[in-house]
């Protein structure tokens, strides 16, 4: 079959949200594709246009183009890049399956061609890139919660006292001060609550008579009021994540205070502190009711006098009291997350061929996209020379101030569509064998890490391996990360390709492994 007989639908997608930022607009898309499409002469049967992100199944019009290619409508794509068909590991793997199948015939994107007989190693890398790119941005999110965190400031909205404080340069992030409205009325109800050892209920009421108000202006309710007086942060502490951390904002009271106004409230002499950190809490939630799965230390006392200290995991019943669900030792939690790591990884040999393998790929492109940077700067040049141009018919009033100002915008609108495509074909070289090389890495060190690593260490590990992780009946289950999918599925058959030379270590050895792993290229059918 020719190219020119395939029947092509074109698919154009950009997200409102952060994950595409970076990408071209879809007209932006959608000029350059046909501009392809004539270069090769491609037949374009009909067009799909989605404002709409990749990040999760279920977008309508790439949902209908699968159904009408399924129908024999076309049987072939032709997109920006992979990344603009899937973010997410259904659809990614959807589109593999179908171009496996013969279903689709062809997928031609601006640097790469796909075929069915094509390699799908690289595809189920791209798809697992462009999904690992969007956990990556929840993950640098919460890391940049987890380091302002460290430097001592609470990462959302403080208690009523208290504010975010903008810095005068709009670059650096904001810092925590007094309210000048509510700081010195609730240093007054500590002082009450402390001199007058009153009961909650009378302290709400003489807020109320007050005029204590939220954020927003709003009443405090009742329960919102108790939870202020239990809140570490007036002391100068603070509770994100399940850890504990010092802040940098002014207390309001101290440390000896707060203990007392527990002891207060409770109408116990002494109040109880929490001191213990466990790796994993905060990540995993019930999978019977979906409260958040918490942490305890349990000691237990035998008649021979051994005393042992175990930690367990269990559903904090915090939406359901009735939860069934039993708590699970951490060293079983554990070992359940080694035989996961155990499926996924890699041995070295494995990771220096695929590196090695992909650096190939990409040279055979390199000529390509040389090509098409070389042409996009040619154009860009060519726009800033227009309106050089444009500027001296001006300065020589051969044209009038108003078409002076019409042509100058859409010059500069074209110079900086230039300037944003070379940018990410830049981008893409730069990065696309960064990302892999960090892929490949966490399959083949993982699960050594996890077993001699930090606390952070661990959590870290596991909060790569997948989302929506969830305990029921005491297993552990989440949704693998579609990058480590692909491992999971290649471990088993790489590492018995890897044992049968393990004995050899020699310049030979490391050639037959090569050899191996060449002849069993279609890791991914």
């Amino acid at each position: 079959m020719t190219k020119s007989s395939v029947r092509y639908f074109l698919y154009a997608r950009k997200s409102e949200e952060a994950e595409d930022r970076q990408v071209a607009s879809i007209s932006a898309q959608v000029t350059e594709l046909k501009q392809l499409a004539k270069n090769k002469d491609l037949n374009i049967v009909d067009e799909f246009h989605e404002k709409k992100s990749g990040k999760a199944p279920g977008r309508p019009k790439f949902t209908n183009m699968i159904e009408r290619i399924h129908r024999g409508e076309a049987d072939g794509i032709l997109c920006w890049k992979l990344d603009r068909l899937a973010r997410n590991p259904i659809d990614g793997g959807t589109i593999i399956w179908m171009l496996q199948q013969n279903i689709i015939k062809q997928i031609e994107t601006f640097q790469r061609t796909y075929k069915p007989e094509d390699n799908t190693l690289f595809m189920h890398i791209e798809f697992g890139m462009a999904n690992q790119f969007i956990l990556d941005l929840s993950v640098n999110t919460k890391r940049g919660q987890r380091n302002r965190a460290r430097e001592g400031w609470l990462p959302h909205k403080p208690p009523v006292g208290y504010y975010n404080k903008p810095d005068e340069n709009p670059k650096k992030p904001s810092t925590i001060d007094k309210d000048p409205a509510t700081f010195p009325l609730m240093k007054r109800l500590w002082e009450i609550l402390l001199n007058e050892k009153c009961s909650i209920k009378k302290l709400y009421e003489t807020a109320q008579q007050m005029g204590l108000k939220t954020h927003r202006g709003k009443n405090l309710s009742r329960t919102n009021f108790y939870r202020l007086f239990q809140n570490p942060f007036y002391y100068g502490y603070f509770h994100w994540q399940g850890e504990f951390y010092p802040g940098k904002h002014a207390p309001m009271i101290t440390k000896t205070e707060f203990d007392l106004a527990q002891a207060i409230i409770s109408g116990r002499s002494k109040p109880r502190s929490q001191t213990h950190i466990f790796a994993f809490t905060g990540l995993i939630r019930c999978g019977e009711c979906g409260a958040s799965i918490t942490a305890e230390n349990k000691t237990k006392h035998q008649k021979n006098g051994n005393v042992h200290h175990y930690t367990y995991y269990r559903c904090t019943k915090r939406i359901n009291p009735k939860c069934s669900q039993k708590p699970l030792r951490e060293d079983e939690l554990e070992r359940q997350i080694m035989t996961i790591l155990s499926q996924i990884e890699i041995p070295p040999s494995f990771h220096q061929w695929a590196i090695k393998y992909l650096k190939e790929e990409q040279a055979k492109e390199q000529t390509d996209r040389d090509e098409i940077i070389k042409s996009y700067q040619k154009a860009l040049e060519g726009c800033v020379r227009k309106i050089d141009n444009l500027f001296n018919m001006r300065v020589d009033e051969e044209v009038s101030a108003k078409e002076y100002t019409a042509k100058k915008d859409e010059l500069i609108k074209e110079k900086q569509k230039y300037e944003q495509l070379i940018a990410d074909s830049h981008h893409r070289i730069e990065t696309w064998l960064e990302r892999a090389e960090t892929l490949f890495s966490f399959a083949e060190t993982a699960k050594n890490r996890f077993e001699v690593g930090s606390l952070a260490d661990k959590r870290d590990i596991l909060s790569c391996l997948g989302s929506n992780l969830t305990l029921t009946d005491r297993i552990l289950r989440f949704d693998v990360d579609k990058g480590l999918a692909v491992f999971r599925k290649l471990s088993p058959e790489v590492q018995s390709l890897h044992n049968r030379l393990e004995p050899l270590k020699s310049e030979s050895s490391r050639r037959n492994w090569e050899d191996l792993y060449a002849q069993n290229q279609k890791w991914g059918g």
